[in-house]
């Protein structure tokens, strides 16, 4: 952890130190704005984000809530200015090609940096879209056929996604009718103690076939085994590495984080260990929140697979390095055949932007094959 610490800071302070340097080397900004300033802002900005989660720890309010606010969207805002000097800097070559022009441009890629971050913090706060696939679920009964399965992921409930923006998402979960609730985890930021009394506001979610979720990344920071008994006393039936019958013929099966395993040295075919004694034949849906062990996935007999976690990037063009450990990152796949949908999930992590995608709820109507004809 200190490891990671220490990385996570150094590169907070190499962006904060290479923006710094190349915006005072903008004509306006070098005329109007002396270099200590540049140098007080810049540091005020780099312990916004910490000054807040210190403050929000012991003296949780408004004043935290705004600094949290400040220090989270900075975060976003810090990484469009970096993107948008760097491709300067590459066209010219750190200055060295156009160098009468480039100090101008580099001014033109702040202004791009800004009006990014003013779009992605717009589409940020926006609620998000509902997404619908149909799906021809393998084994599925006829009698099952046109069920709705709702998939919500990633709500980072915390200080930033409190109980009036959940209010507003159970009642757009509900508007869809679902058969089959499913959350993908994530359901909050796991650092803090208190946003666990948002919890109970799940016990509004109802749905025929029940209401179900696995637990993602941010359950493990505050102990996954206790943040799974809090969604369980919330109304939400827990998979961990197991299978239920939702309904005669359709099953339903979710794995514990697999990143978080990974972090703690676990290894293994949990997909295997989840599907363990299933009924023969019956129709499968695998819920995962990292899309890993995907492949394992699509040379079983699941029918479908639901994953989230990648956010999608968040912020273009982010999600070009997730691809890298993610490359399903989001949308609907398929591999050997079966398809796969990962959630680009419902809330934000972090910053309050999004760039270019506004978060999302799946919807998914199942459908079954039609009957062969002898």
């Amino acid at each position: 952890m200190r490891v990671f610490l220490a990385v996570v800071l150094f590169v907070w302070s190499g962006m904060h130190i290479y923006v710094l340097w190349r915006a005072s080397s903008v004509p306006v900004v070098a005329r109007h704005l002396p270099r200590g300033v540049l140098w007080a802002v810049s540091c005020i900005l780099w312990m916004s984000y910490i000054v807040a989660r210190i403050v929000g720890h012991f003296a949780p309010g408004v004043i935290a809530r705004f600094l949290e606010a400040l220090g989270a969207n900075w975060i976003g805002v810090l990484f469009l200015l970096l993107v948008s000097l760097l491709v300067v800097d590459i066209v010219t070559v750190f200055g060295l090609l156009l160098p009468r022009f480039a100090p101008s441009l580099r001014g033109w890629a702040l202004v791009a940096g800004g009006v990014l971050s003013a779009f992605a913090l717009v589409q940020g706060l926006r609620a998000p879209v509902v997404q619908s696939y149909e799906v021809q679920l393998a084994g599925l009964p006829a009698g099952s056929d046109g069920t709705v399965l709702v998939l919500a992921s990633d709500f980072h409930l915390g200080t930033l996604l409190g109980r009036n923006w959940l209010a507003a998402r159970i009642d757009q979960i509900e508007a869809q009718k679902p058969d089959i609730i499913v959350l993908g985890g994530d359901i909050i930021e796991g650092d803090d103690p208190s946003e666990n009394e948002l919890l109970p506001s799940f016990r509004w979610l109802s749905a025929p076939l029940g209401v179900w979720g696995v637990t993602g990344n941010h359950e493990f920071h505050g102990g996954a085994e206790g943040s799974a008994n809090l969604l369980e006393e919330s109304g939400i039936h827990v998979l961990h590495d197991r299978w239920a019958e939702v309904r005669p013929g359709l099953i339903l099966a979710g794995v514990d984080d697999l990143t978080s395993r990974r972090r703690h040295g676990e290894t293994g075919n949990f997909v295997e260990r989840a599907l363990a004694g299933r009924p023969v034949g019956a129709a499968t849906v695998l819920v995962s929140h990292t899309p890993w062990q995907a492949e394992l996935a699509a040379k079983s007999t699941v029918g479908l697979m639901l994953s989230s976690h990648t956010h999608e990037g968040q912020i273009w063009p982010f999600g070009y390095l997730v691809r890298f450990t993610h490359p399903l990152l989001s949308g609907k796949y398929e591999l050997n055949g079966k398809p796969i949908i990962v959630c680009r999930g419902t809330g934000t992590w972090g910053p309050r932007m999004r760039l270019w995608q506004r978060g999302e709820i799946v919807r998914i109507t199942l459908r079954s094959f039609p009957a062969r004809q002898e």
